[in-house]
């Protein structure tokens, strides 16, 4: 994980406001949310092994990821890059049966905090500067 500074660190807006903003650059909430807080992730590799994670935590109200609205006020935290890397190969332990097939189909990455490429960081930034600008109060 590598930490970015962000001019939208600490800025309070609606929840509602904040995915707007953030889906006009491909941002989607990552599955993780809670109803107090929660992350916006891009991916920026063809891979989807690295990734670009806006954190927001809520102030008021709760995140309800899955409906048109919600009246939360969430504020940005602190921007990072996070890599993944997943084992390539057959999961020996994956279940067989159909039923297990649908259920244990992902593996859990050999290294979710892996080393990132200064390539990857630059593009992070670069994304993360257009958001920035972008971004309307």
């Amino acid at each position: 994980m590598k930490p970015l500074s962000s001019s939208l660190e600490h800025v309070q807006e609606t929840f509602d406001n904040v995915r707007a903003q953030l889906s006009q650059f491909d941002f989607n909430l990552g599955g993780g949310w809670e109803y107090d807080h929660g992350y916006f992730d891009r991916f920026l590799d063809e891979e989807h092994k690295v990734w670009l994670r806006i954190p927001v935590q809520v102030v008021t109200g709760r995140i309800d990821g899955d409906s048109e609205s919600t009246d939360a006020l969430v504020e940005v935290g602190k921007p990072f890059v996070l890599k993944h890397v997943y084992n390539e190969g057959l999961d020996s332990e994956a279940d067989l049966e159909t039923a297990g097939a649908l259920i244990d189909q992902f593996q859990a990455p050999l290294d979710s905090d892996a080393g990132i490429e200064d390539k990857w960081v630059k593009e992070a930034e670069n994304l993360l500067q257009k958001v920035e600008s972008a971004w309307v109060h």
